[in-house]
């Protein structure tokens, strides 16, 4: 190791070491609703900390870090204000909060296992819970809730909307989203196809923000609502698009091939299967997607794949990719059409 000390070489590795305690105060202030506190007028520290019901000195300090991370802005006067940034973290429809709880408590304590996920194989969050992720949105219905309300956010900041703007759905009669989560891709792509109902399929833990979701958006008499597995109940047929959502990622090749021929099987000749993955890229230097692919190995064992990887189980169902749509946050859905012959 060369003594010679390169100071960017040093700022940048201490920032790389320290990134997560910056990811801990922020959900500190979330969880505390610093920012929502300081929208509804606590805007002095004193005063803050008594509605938070926390620690002045605490508070000050970390108020103090959080303003240069652009979380909070010192007023004129001496206050504190939430920046654009602040707002992203106030509870309330669309915002970040569920998203910073879940990432800052079950992904933060699932990360602390990293380095026996990487060593074994297996993931950090049945380290640290005893029991697979899914399992414990099962036994925990607040913690389902708040993850579906966290995956709808993350969806806005994934640009869903550019997905309707990229792919036609105007003809669409039926569409089916399966392992739907919020419903806030189907309702989407329901608005983009005034004539279309619309289809959700997700476990009965997942379907209580889903549904809400679609009444509010696109009404009840649009969108229905159905319990059940996507790997053993009967898909609906004859759909004219299907879609699946962030969902391959979370299974080995194996599983992944047994649902897109349960898809295959249900779908008509003119049908299609809209996949939308981060796609890893490895002549890319967009982190998203390797990231997103660690994160899934931490928290469920799952990996995000090459657009070769997902040609090749397209192939192994039926299926074959006919069209790559970019989506922003680098984000792609895959359109995926039946093969010629296969049924």
């Amino acid at each position: 190791m060369s003594t010679d000390i390169d100071p960017g070489a040093t700022r940048t590795a201490l920032d790389l070491v320290t990134a997560a305690w910056r990811a801990q105060c922020v959900y500190a202030a979330v969880k505390l609703r610093l920012p929502d506190l300081v929208s509804a007028g606590h805007t002095r520290a004193p005063d803050l900390a008594r509605a938070a019901g926390a620690d002045e000195d605490a508070v000050r300090r970390l108020l103090r870090l959080l303003v240069r991370l652009g979380v909070f802005e010192v007023r004129d006067g001496g206050g504190y204000g939430t920046t654009a940034v602040g707002e992203q973290l106030r509870d309330g429809p669309g915002s970040l909060r569920d998203l910073c709880l879940l990432y800052g408590e079950e992904f933060y304590q699932a990360w602390g296992q990293a380095g026996e996920t990487f060593r074994t194989g297996r993931p950090g969050f049945e380290e640290a819970y005893g029991q697979t992720f899914d399992s414990y949105l099962r036994d925990d219905a607040d913690a389902a809730q708040r993850f579906q309300r966290a995956m709808q956010a993350q969806a806005n900041g994934l640009s869903f909307d550019a997905i309707a703007e990229e792919i036609d759905f105007g003809a669409d009669r039926h569409v089916v989203d399966i392992a739907g989560g919020s419903g806030r891709l189907l309702s989407t792509v329901l608005r983009a196809a005034p004539e279309a109902r619309g289809t959700l399929l997700d476990l009965e833990h997942m379907l209580p923000v889903a549904r809400a979701h679609l009444e509010r958006t696109v009404g009840a008499d649009r969108a229905a609502v159905v319990a059940g597995n996507m790997f053993t109940d009967r898909l609906p047929a004859d759909a004219d698009t299907y879609l699946l959502s962030r969902v391959l990622g979370d299974w080995p090749d194996a599983d992944c091939v047994r649902l897109l021929r349960k898809v295959r099987e249900a779908m008509a000749e003119h049908s299609r299967l809209v996949v939308i993955e981060l796609v890893v890229q490895e002549d890319h230097d967009g982190l998203l997607a390797p990231l997103w692919d660690l994160h899934l190995m931490v928290v469920n064992g799952g990996r995000q794949r090459t657009l070769g990887e997902y040609r090749a189980l397209a192939a192994r169902s039926g299926l074959s990719v006919e069209r790559l749509v970019p989506l922003p946050a680098e984000v792609t859905a895959l359109v995926l059409s039946p093969q010629a012959g296969e049924a």
